[in-house]
């Protein structure tokens, strides 16, 4: 009966399908867990207890959904915004904003319903917005409490094609100001109010028109904003605008060389438009004359064989890409080493799996996007050998992981590479994502109370040294449901106290002079909490009034809702004489456990069946905390007998940090 003492020195590959079990002959398979909850794989190999989320503010509506937007004026001045049904708030260094104690609030047009369709790209101070049934708007700031939503007026543009009917004739009333426009056939509805007209007059010179008042299906008012016309004569020459009530409003949009582009509206979903260079609220297609010259607008429709709607822009070093419901494309010149513009531009389909409509977001030099069944997450990343794009699917060995779809996507860069999406049924998927390191590992995150999350944002932290993830997470708190904004608390870093260490959700901290109650947990009343007391696990409480009771005096406490951190390795495959460990019985005689800065948690060979690790010696003062510990815990007697499996669990369910570097067993493995 052989015995071995394999090593596993990492978990960066993250949870893996039930479907790759049997694939022990993938080096990645020693590195990867069968479940992988509230931990978070760390680029060197271990894996770091994920800290708690910590409670900033009950949303405004708890019974409606609730979206947050990240809003980045500089590293200094980051933003979270709260998106309600017909609302904004507004969030900044951990704290909502507001005056005399009343949240700062405008009014939007947009209802609960229209949350998850919004669509957002950002020049400095202004975040333009765009929604398929909405004018595009601008969200402005001035100063961090003094915020406006606009209507953006755009000037020339852009338009359908000119009127190819020649019958079809459209004669002004006048030359400048208010006049009437009537065409010769039905050319007009009652929804084009605000919509633009472009006219060529008898001089041949072409100028343009908002429509302000309805008539009938062939007469409209229209003010002149552009050059005067020539005279009153009729013209087959006209156009009208692509934006309208009527034809429907982009569905996404995007900056690309110094362009404001969009694209996806109901009735020309394949079409992309461009403004013009430097001035985004410009979409003259020409001169007055008719010259196009390079820095006009731009359009462009995808030519496919069935229609392409376009779900999301993105710019990219190699083009503007568009993911559309058959395809991913990159528009770029013609001519390589020039600028787009409106005589320089191609489209080229680069992949043909399809998207759904989830804002992508940028990783490194890849563009991530989501499949169009909402299952798998593809990077999209431009190949030199291949002189082209490639979009590897980066769910194929967590295959399962994505079920209920995935509804958003955020990007965190420090102090860790991750992916952060939220799934259908409100899981938090985490995808640590290192390309350079060949790093890319799926973990889970379920929230304590049995939350869930809705959104997600990410925007840099106030001092400037890690990005901050922000949820929205919906809770059901003394029988009411409730949505909370928070955040995740920062890692638990050498150095650090471990009285300071943030291990619960929608939790919140008190530091002061010794204490023997907790106020100000109203968002938590009724609720179960667990309570780190000065660096010790403190029984846990129950709010009511808002106050949580401590059996003891303590200066400085975390309290909020418990979690269970949880790893499961692989089916060990190690110690058989005759090939293979797997499918014969093995038994686990002990295990070792290399860890980091840790304190609490317990191991065995499931769940059901666990040993708390004690770190606490005859030397440790018992009116205080053990230190936290660094190093090999073992060889620790392992509580299981003989079995095909060989798996080995550790969990932390305590409210202190835990860094799980390796796991060393030791097994013996009966061969046939």
């Amino acid at each position: 009966m052989p015995k071995a003492s394999p090593i596993q020195t990492s978990f960066n590959a993250g949870e893996w399908s039930p479907l790759m079990d049997g694939r022990v002959d993938l080096a990645k398979y020693h590195n990867s867990c069968s479940r992988l909850e509230n931990f978070i794989p760390l680029v060197q190999g271990g894996v770091r207890r994920r800290s708690g989320f910590r409670f900033v503010a009950e949303v405004k509506e708890s019974q409606r959904k609730t979206r947050l937007v990240p809003f980045e004026f500089s590293v200094e001045q980051a933003y979270i915004i709260e998106f309600g049904d017909r609302y904004c708030r507004f969030c900044r260094n951990h704290a909502r904003i507001e005056e005399e104690g009343t949240p700062i609030e405008i009014a939007t047009p947009y209802s609960e319903q229209d949350l998850f369709s919004l669509y957002f790209a950002q020049s400095a101070d202004v975040l333009y917005i765009v929604h398929p049934d909405y004018a595009p708007r601008t969200l402005s700031r001035t100063s961090h409490t003094t915020w406006a939503l606009e209507t953006i007026v755009f000037s020339d543009g852009p338009y359908l094609p000119v009127n190819s009917d020649a019958s079809n004739k459209v004669t002004p009333s006048g030359v400048t100001g208010s006049i009437a426009l009537t065409a010769d056939k039905d050319s007009f509805a009652a929804s084009d109010i605000g919509r633009l007209v472009r006219f060529q007059d008898s001089a041949g010179n072409w100028t343009w028109l908002e429509v302000t008042g309805f008539t009938n299906a062939t007469s409209v008012t229209a003010e002149v904003k552009g050059p005067d016309l020539a005279s009153t004569a009729a013209s087959a020459e006209w156009r009208l605008g692509l934006w309208s009530e009527t034809t429907g409003y982009p569905a996404s949009v995007t900056f690309f060389e110094d362009r404001w582009c969009a694209a996806g509206t109901r009735d020309h979903p394949q079409r992309v438009d461009g403004s013009r260079s430097g001035d985004y609220v410009n979409f003259t297609p020409s001169e007055a004359d008719g010259t196009v010259v390079d820095d006009h607008a731009f359009s462009f429709t995808l030519n496919a064989n069935n229609v392409n709607a376009i779900r999301w822009l993105m710019d990219d070093e190699k083009g503007l890409l568009a993911g559309t419901v058959g395809g991913e494309w990159v528009i770029r010149p013609s001519s390589l080493g020039e600028a787009l513009s409106p005589s320089n531009v191609n489209a080229k389909r680069s992949t043909t799996f399809g998207s759904a409509a989830v804002a992508p977001v940028r990783a490194g030099n890849a563009v991530l996007f989501v499949q169009r069944a909402g299952r798998k997450l593809r990077e999209l990343a431009y190949l030199f050998e291949a002189d082209g794009f490639r979009s590897p699917d980066l769910t194929v060995l967590a295959e399962g992981i994505t079920d209920g779809g995935l509804l958003e996507l955020a990007h965190s860069r420090e102090p860790h590479a991750l992916i952060w999406a939220v799934r259908g049924d409100g899981t938090l998927l985490g995808l640590s994502y290192e390309r350079s390191e060949d790093v890319v590992g799926w973990h889970r995150h379920r929230l304590g109370g049995a939350g869930v999350v809705e959104s997600v944002a990410v925007i840099p932290g106030p001092d400037g040294a890690r990005d901050d993830l922000w949820v929205v997470a919906r809770r059901t708190i003394d029988g009411t449901v409730k949505r909370y904004v928070e955040f995740l608390e920062r890692d638990f870093d050498d150095g650090d106290a471990p009285s300071n260490s943030f291990f619960v959700d929608s939790g919140l901290s008190y530091q002061g002079p010794p204490v023997s109650a907790l106020s100000g947990l109203g968002h938590l009343e009724g609720e179960e909490v667990a309570i780190l007391a000065d660096g010790a696990v403190h029984p846990k409480g129950r709010v009511e009034q808002g106050k949580v009771a401590l059996v003891r005096m303590a200066s400085s406490v975390q309290v909020g809702l418990g979690y269970d951190s949880l790893l499961q390795t692989q089916r060990l495959e190690a110690g058989a004489a005759d090939g293979t460990a797997q499918g014969k019985n093995k038994r686990i005689t002990s295990v070792t456990l290399r860890l980091h800065n840790s304190l609490g948690g317990a191991y065995g060979p499931s769940t059901e069946r666990l040993e708390e690790l004690v770190f606490r010696d005859a030397a440790d003062p018992l009116d205080s905390p053990p230190p936290l510990f660094t190093g090999d815990k073992g060889p620790l007697a392992w509580p299981g007998g003989y079995e095909r499996e060989g798996r080995i669990v550790v969990k932390q369910s305590d409210p202190l940090p835990l860094t799980l570097l390796a796991v060393l067993p030791q097994v013996v493995t009966a061969d046939r």
